[in-house]
This record gives structure tokens, C-alpha cells and sequence, in this order.
């Protein structure tokens, strides 16, 4: 079945810490990656402050992501042992700290699974399908394969996924499940009112107090000049690689908190460091109309 995601939305372009106003009436949302958007209309106070000095991570504004939180990111893989590695849960509890969330703020076991089964009040099983399948991009890790027919993928480090047709793309390509998802996750959308419907509401609250609020910004931001391939240049040195919009900072850090409201194991699933793209498949994808490419011709280079 094919799923829909998550991204990131609107915004104003500065940092926001505790005690701090977001300017009345502005849109939060977007993420994912993937990119799994929600919006709101709202004035709320952010619960999370910059966790370091800015960093040089290769990225740029708007693809590094709000100054302050790029510590908390992925890093580029520096062996082969660490490709498709997962966080842990303990990693994904020390960047959910500081990023402003608590294994509290996530919805309950029962709660959860209500939601993605199309359980509870209001619950719908198409809809409750689209977040799992969205979910299962984004920790597209080491023992969580994709499956298309008969083969199998593992590429959450690059970035990349592969939809059930077999075509090679970004989770934040306009096709993807974590792209189309924004309609469950709007404001008056599907999730939103669930998690009103079912005692949820405080994990609402929690989202939109956290980094997520400010780290939308600059997603949406970063997916408005993408065009079609969904791809982030990031330039050390004198070196420049290529890697999917779902491992820049601002993005990931949005669907790290959108997954660990959800189930703080589901984020500890995400990637835990980002690899660059073989040139010549992100050659092809930039190339590409839509963004995608036939992952048999390319799957060699993964291997």
C-alpha cells in the first residue's frame, strides 16, 4: 500500500527559546521526510533553546537549520559500520531532551495504537495507514527493509527510499508518501483532531513547544528551492556530496520529534548519521523530470 508522510510548513525565520513568542497567526507545520507536515494557527511559546554554538556541518541556511541545533543532527558516517546505522533509544532520548521533548509527551501505548490501526474515537484506517507507512520511510534502517515486489532497500542514510513502483527518490519529492501527508496533519486535519478526540492534547502541546516549531521554518524553506530531486548540497572543505532533503538538519530534527510523539522507539529507528549519495545516482535523480530513477539501474551503487 502505498503510504503518505510528513514535512514542515511557513513561518518566521527566527530562533525561538523558552519564554519567546511566535508571532501571532503564523502557520507552523511542515516536516518529511521526509518530511511529515503539520500547520497551525497559533501563539505559543517554543520549549526548547539552541543546544550549542553553530557548528560547521557542511550545510547551509536554510538547509543547516535554526543556529544553535545543528549538534543535535546526523553527522557524516565516518566508517561503513555506521550506513543505515538506527540512533538507539538512548541517543534518541538524549536528543529529544534537548530538543525540548520527554518520553512523556508521547502518546501512550494504547493510544498509539489506536491511531495506527484507525482505532479510537474518530479513528480511520485509511488515514491510520498513511502515518504508518510514513513512519516505515523514515526508519528505512538497518533491520527495517523497504520492500518493492521481491526487493528489498535499506537507504535512510542517504536520504533515499524506494516506492512500491521501484523508482528511486527523496522522501520529500512531491510523489512521496512523506510529502502527501499534509492534509491528515493541518489544522482541523485528521491528526490534529484525533489526538483532541483520544486525551492527546498535551502531546500536541509538547510538539509545538519544541524545536520542531523554529526547525519548520527553515524545512519548508529548504524544500521551496529544491525543485524536483528533493536534494541538499553539503560542502566541506573542498569536498561537495549530495544527500536526500530528509538527512538536512532542519528536516530531520522536524520528523525526529513528529515520530517520537508517536512512539519515542519509532524515532530511535531513524538514521543516526547521513551518507553522501553516489555522484552518478544523484546525477541522475537531479536529471530526472520527476526526481525519480528506476532503482535497478542503480542499485549497484549501494551495495
Amino acid at each position: 500500500m502505498r503510504g503518505k508522510g510528513i514535512a514542515g510548513r511557513d513561518f518566521s525565520g527566527h530562533g525561538c527559546r523558552r519564554g519567546a513568542q511566535l508571532p501571532r497567526g503564523t502557520l507552523t507545520v511542515l516536516a518529511l521526510v521526509g518530511v511529515c507536515v503539520l500547520s497551525f494557527g497559533a501563539t505559543r511559546m517554543a520549549g526548547a533553546q539552541p543546544v550549542a554554538e553553530t557548528v560547521d556541518t557542511g550545510f547551509v541556511i536554510p538547509f543547516a537549520g535554526a543556529p544553535g541545533y545543528e549538534s543535535v543532527a546526523p553527522t557524516q558516517m565516518t566508517s561503513p559500520d555506521q550506513l543505515n546505522q538506527p540512533l538507539g533509544q538512548q541517543v534518541a532520548d538524549e536528543i529529544a531532551a534537548q530538543i525540548g521533548l520527554d518520553s512523556s509527551d508521547a502518546l501512550t501505548e494504547e493510544q498509539y495504537r489506536d491511531l495506527i490501526t484507525g482505532g479510537g474515537i474518530g479513528g480511520n484506517r485509511e488515514d491510520a495507514e498513511v502515518i504508518d507507512e510514513c513512519a516505515r520511510i523514515l526508519t528505512n534502517t538497518n533491520g527495517r527493509p523497504l520492500y518493492s515486489g521481491t526487493t528489498s532497500s535499506v537507504l535512510a542514510s542517504y536520504g533515499l527510499y524506494v516506492n512500491p513502483d521501484g523508482l528511486l527518490e527523496s522522501p520529500a519529492n512531491a510523489d512521496a508518501p512523506t510529502r502527501q501527508v499534509n492534509t491528515l496533519i493541518a489544522p482541523g486535519g485528521f491528526v490534529g483532531t484525533w489526538l483532541r478526540n483520544n486525551g492527546a492534547t498535551h502531546t500536541l502541546i509538547a510538539l509545538y513547544q519544541s524545536a520542531y516549531t523554529v526547525q519548520a521554518v527553515y524545512g519548508f524553506a529548504a524544500q521551496q528551492i529544491s525543485g524536483q530531486a528533493q536534494l541538499v548540497t553539503n560542502t566541506k572543505g573542498d569536498v561537495s556530496s549530495e544527500v536526500g532533503m530528509s538527512m538536512a538538519p532542519p528536516l530531520w530534527i522536524v520528523n525526529f520529534a513528529l515520530l517520537y510523539i508517536l512512539k519515542p522507539s519509532l524515532a530511535a529507528a531513524m538514521p543516526a548519521h547521513w551518507a553522501p549519495i553516489p555522484s552518478a545516482v544523484a546525477d541522475a535523480v537531479k536529471a530526472s523530470p520527476t526526481g525519480q530513477i528506476a532503482f535497478a539501474d542503480y542499485a549497484s551503487y549501494f551495495e
